[in-house]
């Protein structure tokens, strides 16, 4: 089916970015989605934009020597609706690499969750409604390299060339289950992201899988491997995990060789990043032997949002997120779109009594009042009336310490 595609235009002049423009500045919709070269660069980096209009395909090439700041005003023209699908990710590098702000956006991944979908990503919705198989190896391709390959450019112009048919066909389903305004309030969301600077942390090694469980002394050959890993991956321009995956650097900071022939011991290391990082491995096990054992783990701001909470608040936190999961087999969709984890916290911190202290905490929609209002408030006096009764036995207190291993 594909086959039957009219070949996609490459766009690597200004010339041919021009013609672009003029043709998206008549158009009313447009798709949208972007490549980059995550698995092989330290910082990922926007290695192509992917645009479908009059349903035709263009791939403009980013690395070209062109000036991208008229797409920009494209995608920040209110007037001309953007479908992407799961389009976060494109829009947070999109502003971080160009500073393009998104306006008027259409997600088909957010209203495929909407509608009740189980595997609402692009290969699997495409193959539901059109029957079009995509080629998953391509997701891990080196997008930095050029020239691209006829199979890049097959599959690059895939992920936006049935996205104005898609959306029609959502926006349908949408309208007859009543859930358009689901999708309108993520949208709104996505419009108002903010790509946070790169930074490393140095302490971050304690996400580390198994990290927690390491003895002082190992947490603390894992924080400067975890570094030096960093420092070699900038130089190099390459990703962390190209350097030292985590289980080998978590194994050398249990094992702590002391030559390059115990280095090679290690599982997870092989000769030739023996021969190539070995002797500095080495030296930063050896210094990091003489500095003090990491007795107290680092304090990093949970994923979840927690960080700062008591463990009351914590216990209610846990409760919300019990709530919406019930709430969303009920509903039948996913569970983010209920309440997202930033309104979760919210609810914990301001903790509402009423329709009108709902209505005013940051992020929470009119319609999840309207539908979730009166369940949230009984839910939140409950856990009120708990906490006077001295009934609150928090969830993450339960339970030992796991016994520390290195």
């Amino acid at each position: 089916m594909t086959s039957e595609l009219k070949p996609p235009t490459l766009i690597e002049d200004q010339g041919a970015l021009e013609e672009l423009l003029q043709v998206l500045r008549s158009e009313d919709v447009i798709a949208v989605d972007t490549e980059a070269d995550s698995f092989f660069s330290y910082r990922e980096k926007v290695c192509l934009i992917q645009i479908t209009a009059r349903e035709h395909d263009y791939l403009v090439d980013p690395l070209a020597s062109i000036d991208l700041a008229g797409l920009g005003a494209i995608l920040s023209d209110r007037s001309k609706v953007k479908i992407l699908h799961d389009g976060e990710y494109d829009i947070l590098i999109l502003q971080r690499d160009y500073g393009f702000r998104f306006a008027n956006i259409f997600d088909t991944r957010i209203a495929a969750s909407a509608l009740g979908s189980q595997n609402p990503g692009l290969a699997s919705v495409l193959e539901e409604h059109f029957e079009i198989v995509l080629d998953k190896s391509m997701q891990r391709s080196n997008w930095g390299e050029r020239p691209l390959t006829e199979r890049q450019i097959d599959y690059a112009r895939l992920d936006t060339h049935y996205l104005h048919e898609l959306m029609r066909r959502q926006e349908k389903e949408l309208d007859d289950l009543g859930r358009r305004m689901i999708l309108d309030g993520e949208c709104d969301r996505l419009e108002a992201l903010e790509a946070s600077p790169h930074a490393f942390n140095p302490d971050e090694w304690l996400r580390l899988k198994g990290a927690r469980a390491l003895s002082p002394v190992s947490r603390r050959a894992l924080r400067e491997l975890f570094a030096l890993r960093d420092d070699l991956a900038r130089q190099s321009d390459v990703p962390p995990f190209r350097i030292m995956n985590n289980n080998a650097m978590i194994e050398a900071a249990v094992e702590r060789p002391r030559s390059t022939q115990e280095l090679a011991d290690v599982h997870g290391f092989s000769w030739r990043q023996v021969r190539k990082i070995g002797e500095m491995v080495i030296s930063t096990l050896a210094q990091a032997a003489k500095l003090d054992p990491v007795d107290d783990l680092p304090r990093l701001p949970p994923k979840d949002g927690t960080g700062g909470l008591d463990m009351n608040q914590v216990e209610l936190f846990d409760r919300l997120k019990t709530w919406r999961r019930d709430r969303a087999t009920e509903e039948e969709f996913d569970a983010s779109l209920i309440l997202n984890r930033h309104v979760l916290v919210r609810l914990v911190r301001d903790q509402p009594g009423s329709i009108e202290d709902l209505l005013a905490v940051e992020g929470l929609l009119e319609w999840q009042v309207e539908r979730y209002g009166e369940s949230l408030l009984s839910l939140l006096a409950r856990f009120s009336a708990d906490v006077e009764a001295g009934r609150i036995v928090p969830m993450r207190r339960r339970g030992g310490a796991r016994r520390p291993r290195g």
